[in-house]
């Protein structure tokens, strides 16, 4: 009796669980996910945290009417507001307020960018700049509060990016514009002089993420770029998720370099050594003119010029012999073919002779030879000769005149320089996006520059930080994302009943299933040296109680 109720609330158990799931994933498909997850999973406090607490919620609800019954309060309804720049800064661009920004639209394949909300956004209010053109040129520029001058203090520039319709092929990567007397941002092209190029791109499965800084030849004074070491984390994810990610890249006075991707460290590295091509050449370099003499010897190895063939050495001996050894079969049919004419074949009634040739049945094996070790004439098998030995070459021996491989000499690199300090690049004062994609509607807000780590990571935290709960908010939970996955890979329905149902059948069979112990057999007593209870008294002991009781109870 005690087994069976124990196996009932066993099963109870499971269907309550079974339920729970299904519950949940209901609830969790009719909520509202900024709504009720801004309050279930505190993004309110995070908003606070960040010091856009209620300046950031709409508390105001209308008055209910007085037939309406009463119900749970709406959800407060969360705008952004974009932050404030703070502390010492070159750039601050603010959306939809565009300060200093020139719009180029230079001739018909060259476009304009947008203004507008981001679609999809958990955060109404949130502008951007807008890339709205597949397979275009789209260029637009904006002037410094000031120029930036490489010193004693690093450079800072961050920015965001959202890449809403996916990302096929194109860039969405910022460049600084150098400070040069003939700039003129409403001609800016493609080759405008820049210091830094730096942000995301990506081509078909190769996903970048740029950066790059012309670096000036001291001795003759010309340009080349200079690009960074390909980061070692995978980039995937920040071109498919659709979501909101903000690019910084940190240069410092000692030559050190960070690049993060929301706020995290994805590469790094120095200016000295992580670059290509290096910042310095080479102090000494080959030869141009130098030419490897002509009885120059780079064979390591030569055949010995004294050996001679051994006179018993027989180069036409062949490679397999006939097996002398080998006997035929018993059986074999030495007459019959192993294929015969196709007795019920018939000519085709259109063959012609004169166009056709003779005709002849098919053949077709012979039925004798099916059940005969073989038929036909019969062979010695070939096995490897023995005596073979095949052509006969002098054997390898070290070169006495073996003189290495051929280099050419080294000489002093006239090219040579030596900068310690590839930091104090080119002062720039602009910035700008001259950008082709074959993706539509590429986001961007909240461009920063600045030389303090601190005033960065405010703006950062003021302005991506909100978007970033506002999405963690969005989230679907566990239960949905399960369903959402087992919806796009229905396998997955099979992997997750074995995972509950599994586990809960081998409970119920190990519970249901168990037995009380037997009472030692008399016989097991014999297998130890202990002293036992002799069974016979015990159970007329037993007996005797069981009379006494009987006879106490009333009658």
């Amino acid at each position: 009796m005690e087994l069976n109720v124990r196996c009932v609330v066993l099963l109870a158990v499971a269907l309550c669980f079974t339920l729970l799931l299904t519950t949940v994933a209901a609830h969790q498909e009719e909520e509202e996910p900024i709504m009720e997850l801004a309050e279930d999973m505190g993004v309110e406090d995070e908003l606070e945290d960040l010091g856009l607490g209620e300046e950031l919620l709409d508390g105001e609800v209308e008055p209910e009417d007085a037939d309406t019954p009463p119900g749970p309060p709406p959800a407060p309804k969360v705008t952004y507001k974009a932050p404030e720049p703070m502390g010492e800064h070159f750039f601050a661009l603010l959306y939809p307020v565009i300060c200093n920004a020139n719009y180029i639209y230079i001739k018909e394949d060259i476009f304009k960018y947008a203004v507008e909300d981001m679609k999809d956004s958990k955060l109404p209010g949130d502008k951007g700049l807008v890339l709205k053109s597949r397979a275009k040129h789209h260029a637009i520029s904006a002037q410094l509060l000031r120029p930036f001058i490489f010193d004693t203090k690093p450079l800072i520039i961050q920015y965001e990016v959202n890449f809403q319709q996916g990302i096929d092929c194109g860039g969405a990567y910022v460049k600084l514009l150098s400070q040069t007397p003939d700039l003129n941002l409403d001609e800016f092209v493609d080759k405008t002089p820049y210091t830094i190029m730096f942000g995301p791109d990506k081509c078909g499965e190769d996903y970048k993420l740029h950066f790059i800084f012309r670096h000036k030849n001291p001795k003759t004074g010309e340009y080349e770029e200079k690009h960074a070491k390909k980061p070692d984390a995978d980039l995937r994810t920040y071109y498919t998720d659709k979501k909101t990610h903000l690019y910084t890249l940190v240069v410092n006075p000692d030559n050190s370099f960070e690049v993060l991707v929301d706020q995290t460290v994805v590469n790094s590295g120095n200016l000295l050594t992580d670059m290509t091509p290096p910042i310095n050449p080479a102090a000494e370099i080959e030869d141009p003119d130098d030419h490897k003499p002509e009885d120059w010897d780079e064979r390591p190895k030569i055949q010995d010029p004294d050996a001679v063939k051994p006179e018993d050495w027989d180069e036409d001996a062949p490679k397999q012999i006939p097996d002398e050894d080998a006997v035929k079969p018993d059986g074999w049919l030495d007459d019959q073919p192993e294929y015969t004419s196709d007795p019920d074949a018939v000519k085709p009634e259109d063959w012609d002779e004169d166009m056709d040739g003779e005709w002849e049945a098919p053949q077709i094996p012979n039925a004798l030879c099916e059940t005969a070790p073989g038929c036909g004439a019969w062979q010695r098998p070939m096995i490897d000769n023995p005596n073979y030995k095949g052509k006969w070459k002098a054997p390898m021996i070290d070169n006495p005149n073996y003189q290495g491989v051929w280099k050419p000499r080294k000489i002093a690199n006239p090219d040579f320089f030596e900068d310690l300090h590839p930091f104090r690049m080119t002062p720039f004062n602009a910035v700008g996006l001259e950008l082709w994609s074959m993706s539509s509607d590429i986001f961007f807000d909240n461009f920063f520059i600045t030389n303090e780590r601190h005033t960065a990571e405010r703006w950062a935290n003021d302005g991506w930080g909100l978007k970033k709960a506002a999405e963690g908010a969005a989230e679907p939970g566990l239960v949905n994302q399960m369903m959402t996955a087992a919806d796009e890979r229905p396998w997955l329905w099979v992997v997750y009943v074995l995972t509950v149902a599994v586990p809960l059948i081998l409970i119920v069979v190990f519970f249901c299933t168990g037995k009380k112990a037997a009472a030692p057999a008399a016989a097991d007593y014999k297998k130890t040296d202990e002293p036992q209870p002799d069974v016979k008294e015990e159970e007329e002991k037993a007996e005797e109680d069981q009379v006494k009781e009987e006879k106490s109870q009333p009658g």
